[in-house]
Parts: C-alpha cells; structure tokens; sequence
C-alpha cells in the first residue's frame, strides 16, 4: 500500500501545481524553461504513474475486504463510465457543447470514473486508489471553474457534429475498454 500512497502522492501532485500553486509554477517555468519544465513533469507523472500500477496490483494481491458491492453496482458503474468516456472525447474534440459548458471535462471524467470504481469496488486499495482521484478531481474541477470565471475564459460552442462526434467516441472507447482492454491491462473483465 505504500508504494501505491507514494505513488498517488507523486503523480497527484506534479497534477496539482497549476491549481494549487500557479505562481510557483510560472516561476519554475521561467526560470528553467518550458521545455525542461515538461521534461521534469512527465518524468515525474511516469514514476508516480508506475508506482500507482505497481502498488495497486501488490494491494491486489493481498486485498483488505471493506464491503462486498452488490451486483448492481457494476451496472451503474458502467453506465457512469459510459459518462466518463464521453467526457474524455469532449476534451480532446474542440468547439462541443460539454466542453462549453464545463469548461474541464477532463477533470468531470476523472470524477465520474473514480465515482464508478468506487461504487463497483470494496476493497481497501480501491478506496485509496479511487477515493484519491475523485477528492483531486472534485477540488480541481472546482478551482478550474473559478480561476476560467475570474479570468473571463469561455469555451466556443462550434456545431452539433462536433457534440456527435464526442457521443459516438464515448460510446465506442467504452465498448472497447470494457469488451477488451479492461480485461487485458487491468486483468478484470468489468461485466
């Protein structure tokens, strides 16, 4: 479990500098240059990155049982991951409505994900995992939200087919992930 708490503290906390420290964060980029500013953050996102995988797949070995979910939470958690997934398209597909109105639905994806995970999961080392990621992406999500809001930042609604594009993305990353590649990768078929 420790190599899983370091790791979300690392990985976590090179995510939180924007938010919580955004002068500290221009300074280090002016002082050492975008560049290497991104080399340092990437290095360091990787090592928190494998720490997570690593420490959660050891908690999985031994788990600690919280709660034993009923059934019907792997049906919601499906459906929220559905929500997830199209968030995720909604970031990368400029000019959407979600985008518009949001503003991070990157950060809404991750709490919508992490929502999932934990209704779906009982074990302790998902409640660290998880648990993690949803207080980061509640507090990020809202720091965002405000710091658009006083800097005057909205996001261009451009066109429905831009809404269908990130709908059909959704739809289809959550029909691969759950039929194929959350078996491979995280060694669980989701239904």
């Amino acid at each position: 479990m420790t190599l899983l708490i370091l790791g979300l503290i690392i990985f976590l906390g090179v995510h939180s500098t924007r938010m919580l420290a955004p002068q500290w964060r221009d300074t280090q980029i002016a002082r050492l240059g975008l560049l290497p500013w991104k080399g340092i953050y990437s290095v360091l996102s990787f090592i928190g990155l494998g720490l997570i995988i690593y420490g959660y797949g050891l908690a999985r070995l031994d788990p600690v049982v919280l709660w034993l979910p009923p059934v019907w939470t792997k049906h919601v958690a499906g459906l929220l991951m559905l929500v997830a997934f199209i968030c995720l398209a909604a970031t990368y597909i400029p000019g959407n409505t979600l985008k518009a109105k949001m503003g991070h639905p990157m950060l809404a994806g991750v709490k919508t994900w992490a929502l999932a995970h934990l209704l779906a999961n009982g074990n302790l080392a998902d409640v660290v995992l998880f648990g993690a990621f949803l207080v980061w992406s509640v507090v990020g999500f809202s720091i965002s939200r405000r710091r658009d809001k006083a800097a005057g930042v909205t996001y261009p609604r451009l066109s429905m087919q831009r809404d269908l594009l990130v709908l059909l993305l959704g739809v289809v990353g959550t029909a691969v992930f759950a039929g194929f590649l959350h078996l491979a990768l995280i060694g669980v078929r989701p239904y």
